[in-house]
Formats: structure tokens, sequence, C-alpha cells
């Protein structure tokens, strides 16, 4: 069997990770499955774009449901308000290394990251592509596999870094510092910033492209301290007329809206879904309730009444019975709408985090009044005013903490990465009714079980035990 035969079923393997529900789904039709081959653009592209589909083509993925409102769970941004132990465990920051979606973390992240080595080694050895297909393909493939990784080192810390296809050695192989992974994702941004291009490679921004990788390498800048290149990468997205802060909020989370750097595509459109989000969210008629609701003990008092965020994007409902009342996150409007074209997609990465991270990287580098700005940037935009020109550092950042928390509750992890990154989850946390057996070990999450049990080489993280 040659080499580009085994690299083929490799590849052809990584769409059977779903669940086992789903497993009599027709796949998505941009994935051509039994041509995941690089001998020509056309099929080169499938490959590398399947995995888009895959992250959100079934709900409680990932890419979808879960890392947005679990991980706002464990902070202090949302709650299900039916009982269910497979949430409860996020919510209370009781998490076993049995747990379900521990599991579905770990294995779904490990599978994109193995379809984006697949498509690394296949893109090299390839000669019959388009030049620039091939490039902006590649580069992708180095985005995909650090934005995969991003999320596995902030959610279990120390991880494998897999970095090829071989089996064999990555099945055994024991975890690697949070050094090196992050190492190794600035690395792949930097190849991927070199490699994909200013524009779309198609009309939507269903793909990322040059924006996207700087983006995220201003966020891991930001993650991993080095404020002033932090500082420079955002200011290079925030520089790019592409991109601009949408005055009409309720405009931000539409397909293609002037502050989307990147978004996945609606893929399941049955009864006239749009988003996953906002199909479990929006309650199912004008009076409805929502099970996923927000914070009401911190979260909803911390905005301004007259906070467009406020008035925009959250929902509210009140029983008219029992006058018991509660807010949902409403950024994605649409549950089902079975007559109009679909208008909403899923927003990954977007122009707003970009002030935010260039705020904290300027407080911290004694840039108050510059910091100051770039707050006043968001501040304004929800109608709330700029701040008064004399906060002190601390105060700023207090201020940075606050508004990324409004901004982007209920987005992709930030409430909850922020809090563990600034060393701020135990102050915030400990104490909370639903957190009563709150340790600081809860910031990461038990490396799972069955993982575990397939590679005796990984060790448990301290609290797991």
């Amino acid at each position: 069997m040659t080499k580009k035969t085994l690299l083929i079923i490799a590849i052809i393997s990584m769409f059977g990770f779903s669940c086992s529900k789903y497993v009599d789904t027709p796949l998505p039709q941009d994935q051509l499955v039994s041509e995941l081959v690089f001998t020509d653009d056309k099929t080169a592209t499938a490959a590398v774009t399947g995995v888009y589909s895959n992250m959100n083509s079934f709900n409680y993925q990932f890419a979808n449901v879960l890392m947005s409102y679990l991980s706002a769970m464990q902070a202090d941004d949302l709650y299900y308000f039916s009982a269910f132990a497979n949430y409860d465990v996020f919510r209370n920051n009781n998490l076993l290394p049995s747990s379900q979606y521990v599991s579905v973390y770990w294995s779904s992240l490990y599978n994109y990251i193995y379809q984006a080595n697949s498509c690394i080694a296949g893109l090299t050895d390839a000669n019959g592509l388009t030049p620039s297909v091939k490039d902006q393909l590649l580069g992708e493939s180095y985005f995909q596999r650090a934005f995969f990784y991003f999320y596995l080192v902030n959610m279990f810390g120390d991880v494998p870094l897999v970095t090829n296809t071989n089996y064999v050695e990555n099945n055994v192989k024991p975890r690697d510092p949070q050094e090196l992974v992050y190492a190794n994702i600035i690395s792949d941004l930097k190849e991927a910033k070199s490699l994909m291009g200013d524009d779309y490679p198609s009309s939507s921004k269903f793909r990322p492209n040059k924006a996207a990788a700087t983006a995220l390498l201003a966020r891991v800048y930001l993650y991993t301290k080095q404020w002033s290149l932090s500082e420079a990468e955002a200011t290079e997205v925030l520089n790019n007329s592409r991109y601009t802060l949408m005055n009409d909020l309720n405009g931000v989370f539409l397909g293609g809206s002037a502050e989307a750097i990147w978004q996945l595509q609606s893929i399941n459109y049955g009864g006239g879904r749009n988003t996953w989000e906002g199909n479990v969210t929006v309650p199912s008629t004008p009076t409805g309730n929502s099970l996923f609701r927000l914070d009401t003990i911190t979260l909803i008092p911390s905005f301004q009444p007259d906070d467009l965020r406020l008035i925009n994007w959250t929902g509210y409902r009140k029983s008219a019975t029992t006058g018991a009342s509660h807010y949902f996150p409403y950024k994605y409007k649409v549950r089902f709408d079975a007559v109009n074209p679909v208008t909403e997609h899923s927003m990954v990465m977007r122009f707003a985090e970009q002030f935010l991270i260039r705020a904290e990287a300027r407080i911290q580098q004694e840039k108050l009044a510059e910091g100051t700005s770039d707050l006043d940037a968001i501040r304004i935009r929800a109608a709330i005013g700029a701040l008064p020109p004399s906060l002190t550092k601390d105060e700023l950042l207090l201020e940075v903490e606050k508004q990324r928390r409004l901004e982007l509750f209920a987005e992709w992890g930030h409430r909850w990465f922020d809090l563990k990154r600034t060393q701020r989850a135990d102050a915030i946390l400990k104490g909370r009714p639903e957190k009563a057996d709150w340790q600081v070990s809860d910031t990461l999450y038990p490396i799972p079980l069955d993982a575990r049990s397939t590679n005796p080489n990984l060790t448990q993280n301290l609290g797991y035990q």
C-alpha cells in the first residue's frame, strides 16, 4: 500500500467521528469523502474545508453550543434552567474524568488536529495544485491546528503536542508543557499568515484568511503576556479596512457582517434553522421560556440600563402567572424561519475583540491613554460613554475585564478563559451558591478517562486523581 493511499484512508477516516446517532446522516455536499486527495485544486480544497462543515453540522459539538455555553456555565455568565447532570457538572465545577462532554472536547479536537496534520502532510507533498490555492490551503491547515490547540491547552493545560499522523507514536505520547504547545501555536499562526491572502477564498467569510490568523495571534500573545507583540497584531487587524465596529448591534451576528472575521456557515437548515446557538436559546414562542439563561447575580446587573448590548443582545421573559423573570442570550435572533433564507451564521472571531485585546496589551505596557481609547471605542458603540481620563492601571484592567464580559458573553469561552488566565477565577467564583465545592484546581478540565485508558502515559490534572 503506498504512502499516498494510506494518507487518503487516514483523511477519510476523519469524517466518521461524529456521535453515533448521526452515523446515518448524509455528509454535507462540500465533503468529497471518496476523493480526498491532493492531486487537484477541487479535491484538495474539499479535504481542507471539510473540517468547517464537521464543526457545525450537528448540535452540541465543540464548535457551537458546547464551547460557548458550557464554558459560560463554568464561569458566571449562564445556567441551564432544567436539571441535567451533563450540564450541571459544568455549572457546579464538579467535572469528572468520566464526564461525557469532557471526552467530547478532547476527542473531537484531536480528530480535527489529526485532519489538519493529514492535510499539511498531503499538501506539502502535492505537485499538481495551483500555487496560490496550495498556499491558501496550507495556511488554513496551519491555522486550524493552531486554533484547535488553543482550546485544548486552555481547557486541559499540558496536552500531547501531535504534529504528524503516526498513530503508533501518538497513541502513547505523554503530555507536553503548555509553553511548548503555545510555541507551536505561535509558529503555526506565523506560517498561516505568510501563506494566506488578505482576501477571503470565497465571497463569504466561512474560511479564514490572513486577518483571522493575525487576530488569533494577537489573542495568543495576550494569553502568553507578550504585550507588545499582542498590540502589534491587534493593530494590524484594527487597521484593516475590511472590518469595522457596527453601530447596529442587531447586524453584528448576521452572515457577512462588517464585524465578522471568521464565521461558520449554517449547515443544517432543517425547519428553517439558522445557527445552533439561536436554535437552542431563542424561546419557541413569543411568551415561551429559554432553557439557557443569563446570570442575574452579577452579569445582568453589570450592564448599565441603557447599554445597547443589554437591549439588543439579551432577551427577557416574565411569567404572567408566577411573575418570575429571566434573561437569555439573544445575539442570534432566529430559532426557526421556514420562510426566509438563512441570515445568521455562527460567529467565531470578530472585530470588537481586537479592541479589547489591544486595550489590555497597551494598559499592561503603561500606555494608559491609548488603552483607554480602545476601551472607549467599545463603550461608545454600546452607548455608555467614554471613561474618565484619571483611571489607574489597576482600575483600567478591571474595566477591561468588565467590558470583555459584557461584550463577549456566551461566546467561545471568553469569560471562562479570562478568569483563568488573569488568575481571577478564585476571587470571582468562590462563594457563588452554585459552586459550593469550588477549588482552584477546577480551572482545568480532567484528562478524560477513555483517553487515559488507551494511553497509559497521560497523567491526570491536579484535583482529579
